[in-house]
């Protein structure tokens, strides 16, 4: 074997410099953001936008295609004529005033609990993947190895502050069946918050269940530990599956994110302005029902952007429109006082190559001037949610810890003790060998360790590996030397126990 290729196979001098200055960093806190928002609206452009969805609620109205909702929207002093729900937007301020404006997300290790909400911000891993590109770099279907791995790799991350759920389809598992496993490896594999299955009543209603037994009933009435997600149909539809679910978490004082699905110029008008009034029309008309169910429970303004190629029909990620519309989001966000959630490093690539990165880099920058609280699709996404890559996750993982960095802003702590340097070293000299330079040089810039920044003669002698090689290794070395958290055996049990009797009464074949 040549010289080389041993370095090769030992991974060579980076690798030895990686393992001395990199260091397994516990989870970062909740962002609390230093950085100025983006306001892309004058305050009279705001008042405009408002006015244009109030307007929508009012006259055009918004289907609630489910009969409960519609009794409960009577009777709150609505007008209800079929399925059609017009709202007076005195009805819908006098309930956005009850939603809380801040959330303390509760996890298993009380350490890891975050909060949420006007400066404070989370990132959370993809969902929703039926494939996946492997530790093989070879695209595939998803099953719950796949998935247990993923939340493992989210347990590890510090970049990351929750393991999400369906972070890839699990498709060796029945579909009748599936949320409870989902469910169970958000729980089992990693302490952190999580996201609840919630694509129907039946299903969100197993994850209320399922928590209960992880933090015990009374704890979850009181205290947020789990968060799902509605997707309205654009445009301006809410749905019986949808609304059933918001009720389940509603009801417990769980929060929901309250997201329609927008692809602009397909489902909303061709116009980026129009599209976001209509957005914002779905959104309060959700998370005002959110109170009507059960006020002051936890609820978060939602959406998913994207914009639709003319050419192809095909949704596009990294578009300067849906920096727009995220810029825009928020605003109305701030305007309403609620927390709101984006997607943070989507990509509709079909490999982990440079649009991957360029579409992602765009709109994860994008939420943070934007002032998101809950950046969810945050690591993983690719090919327009088709698939989630075990080299994207790691590597957007990062990009998230980067982007903490970039929205905690410039910080002052040991200002004057850092200029000081400056009168030591003098005219020409560096600042390499400075006593506070050694002292500091790993937390003053971020030194990423997933990326490659040796000159060539180094990076040709360690096997010129380019990204997704060098994110699949990392990936492999972290899978491990993963140690799965504790979790007391009686609700280990008690959960198991849970999920084999629903596995008895649900029908397998259930979609």
């Amino acid at each position: 074997m040549t010289e080389q290729a041993v370095r090769s196979r030992r991974g060579g001098r980076a690798a030895r410099r990686s393992a001395r200055t990199e260091q397994r960093e516990p989870m970062l806190p909740a962002l609390e953001r230093q950085l100025p928002t983006v306001d892309a609206l004058s305050d009279e452009g705001v008042e405009r936008l408002h006015d244009a969805s109030m307007r929508v609620l009012e006259n055009t109205g918004i289907d609630f295609r489910d009969p409960v909702a519609l009794e409960d929207w009577r009777q709150a002093g609505a007008e209800v004529d079929g399925q059609r729900v017009r709202i007076p937007r005195g009805l819908i301020m006098e309930k956005l005033r009850t939603v809380p404006e801040r959330i303390r997300l509760h996890a298993r290790d009380p350490a890891k609990s975050v909060e949420l909400g006007g400066n404070s911000s989370i990132f959370v891993p993809m969902t929703g993947a039926p494939f996946i590109r492997d530790l093989d770099d070879k695209r595939r279907s998803g099953t719950i190895a796949d998935l247990n791995n993923f939340h493992r790799l989210a347990h590890m991350e510090s970049g990351l502050h929750s393991s999400a759920h369906v972070i890839c389809e699990p498709m060796d598992i029945p579909v009748g069946h599936r949320h409870l496993w989902i469910t169970y490896s958000s729980m089992a594999h990693s302490d952190k918050t999580f996201m609840g299955m919630s694509t129907t009543r039946t299903r969100a209603e197993d994850v209320m269940e399922m928590v209960k037994i992880l933090f015990g009933a009374d704890y979850v009435e009181d205290h947020p530990v789990v968060t799902g997600n509605i997707n309205g149909n654009s445009p301006l539809v809410w749905d019986e599956s949808m609304l059933g679910a918001l009720r389940a978490f509603s009801r417990h004082n769980q929060p929901v994110l309250c997201s329609p699905f927008v692809l602009g110029g397909a489902n909303t008008p061709a116009h980026t302005l129009a599209s976001v009034a209509q957005l914002n029309a779905e959104a309060v008309a959700a998370l005002a029902y959110t109170q009507i169910v059960r006020p002051g429970a936890p609820a978060i303004y939602g959406h998913y952007l994207s914009t639709v190629s003319m050419r192809s029909g095909a949704p596009m990620a990294g578009t300067p429109e849906i920096s727009q519309m995220n810029f825009l989001v928020g605003q109305m966000a701030r305007y309403y006082g609620v927390p709101w959630r984006t997607s943070g490093s989507l990509g509709g690539a079909k490999t982990f190559d440079a649009q991957a990165g360029y579409e992602s880099a765009s709109t994860l920058t994008a939420t943070i001037l934007a002032g998101a609280n809950y950046v969810w699709h945050a690591a993983g996404w690719n090919e327009a949610g088709m698939h989630c890559s075990m080299a994207k996750f790691v590597v957007d993982a990062e990009q998230c810890a980067m982007a903490h960095k970039l929205g905690r802003g410039a910080e002052w702590d040991d200002f004057e003790e850092a200029l000081a340097t400056i009168d030591d070293v003098g005219p020409g000299g560096h600042f390499l060998g400075t006593e506070y330079t050694q002292k500091n040089f790993q937390r003053a810039f971020f030194i990423p360790n997933r990326f490659d920044n040796d000159n060539y003669e180094q990076w040709a002698a360690n096997g010129e590996q380019e990204i997704t090689a060098r994110a699949l290794n990392y990936a492999r070395n972290q899978l491990n030397e993963y140690e799965q958290p504790a979790l007391d055996p009686a609700v280990d049990e008690a959960l198991r126990d849970y999920i084999a009797r629903r596995e008895r009464e649900i029908d397998p074949n259930e979609v």
